[in-house]
């Protein structure tokens, strides 16, 4: 039987202290540059310190003129070479590994980012969110194989700067997820229609990755179970596109799913969201699989260990408000995290700012920790509504993702 605290060893031989990992967050801290700032790299170091055997870093963006939200983070060459270090440095404390997660929003770029931004075809964004997106236009052939070069020499970067490996995000209705969805995918060339078209834009991605990388840099893929809703990416098609990632030798894929139109995964529910799934997952691949969302409990993330459910425990929302989970769980301080619900007291504003104010509650408390000062554990959403203001002005209120 496997515990938690047990190591685990990559296939291609990197070897990852424990199964805790800190899953992406949206901590939007990088300055009007793109540069990671001094409090993300004190973010980091506070989670590395906390015991976590593998970080994933929140969205990193391939290119500045596409991003998912103010604050991002953007590499495209070597300009900021000497603050990715610094990060990379304060990720690999304490024997943790740290992965830069490697994204592209397509038309989940806001209204305040992108006046026309870009996806797989022209088709709008549907759902309560969509006021917040213009529609977008579909990219030629030629600027698929930019974004191509862009994830690939970014993927470089992040080795050169002594980030442990990469994830490609192909989760969460960003770009490499719209080019998988038969939905918002309606091409007519080789980059639509069947799904090996579909997924040729990330297996050129990789490919061209592990290329340049070589067979010892970790490359892990983050992947929707499905995009929860009629015509899209679906569940037979996610298996089969793990399964061909895996053949060519990815060496970790992450369990997710929703998107901005589908926001599953931004509500709190009970159980680990997708942890059927990644069993049916573990049982046709070789590479192991993490599970990303609803574990509040020692008890629930030891069984999905255990039961070979999952590989590793994606953990966002609550290793933002205990930093050091994985060691108070060493030593049998935690037992159960309880998220709650934040409310102005005003059912009207709460409908209308709800995941706004859950989302910023976690931006302001990961600023808390960067900056050591303890966490507020509360319900009350006018601080949180009072602290995404102040950062973002208006634009606060153009949807994000966590």
């Amino acid at each position: 039987m496997t515990n938690i605290l047990e190591e685990l060893q990559l296939p291609n031989g990197t070897t990852i202290k424990n199964r805790f990992m800190k899953a992406a967050t949206s901590e939007t801290m990088g300055d009007k540059n793109y540069r990671p700032t001094a409090e993300l790299i004190n973010l980091y170091k506070v989670w590395a310190d906390g015991g976590t055997g593998l970080i994933i870093t929140g969205n990193v963006m391939v290119d500045q003129t596409a991003r998912g939200e103010f604050g991002n983070v953007v590499v495209e060459d070597t300009q900021n070479i000497e603050l990715l270090k610094q990060w990379a440095k304060a990720g690999t404390q304490n024997g943790a590994k740290i992965f830069m997660q490697l994204n592209h929003p397509g038309k989940q770029s806001p209204k305040t980012i992108s006046k026309q931004p870009v996806s797989a075809s022209a088709v709008p964004m549907e759902g309560s969110n969509s006021f917040a997106f213009n529609t977008p236009r579909a990219l030629t052939n030629n600027e698929i194989k930019t974004i191509v070069q862009k994830f690939i020499n970014a993927a470089v970067v992040a080795k050169e700067a002594g980030f442990s490996g990469v994830e490609i995000h192909a989760a969460h209705g960003y770009l490499l997820s719209q080019f998988l969805s038969p939905h918002d995918n309606q091409r007519v060339d080789e980059y639509g229609g069947s799904l090996e078209n579909r997924m040729r834009l990330l297996v050129e991605i990789y490919t061209g990755m592990r290329e340049k990388l070589g067979s010892d840099f970790p490359i892990a893929l983050k992947i929707n179970s499905s995009d929860l809703r009629s015509g899209g990416f679906s569940e037979e098609d996610s298996l089969k596109v793990i399964q061909k990632m895996d053949q060519l030798g990815i060496d970790l894929i992450e369990i997710s799913g929703g998107n901005y139109e589908k926001p599953t995964v931004q509500g709190i529910g009970k159980g680990a969201f997708f942890i059927d799934y990644a069993a049916k997952v573990k049982q046709s691949v070789k590479a192991p699989v993490a599970v990303t969302g609803g574990f509040s409990t020692a008890n629930g993330m030891s069984k999905a260990i255990e039961n070979n459910e999952a590989d590793f425990i994606g953990l966002a929302r609550p290793i933002v408000l205990i930093p050091d989970l994985p060691n108070q769980f060493e030593v049998g301080n935690f037992t159960a995290i309880q998220l709650h619900h934040l409310s102005t007291g005003l059912k009207g504003l709460d409908k209308k700012v709800g995941s706004l104010v859950g989302l910023s509650y976690y931006q302001q408390q990961m600023f808390r920790v960067a900056k050591q000062l303890p966490v507020q554990i509360t319900e009350n959403a006018w601080s949180s509504l009072g602290f995404a203001v102040k950062r973002q002005g208006l634009s606060a209120f153009i949807p994000q993702r966590g």
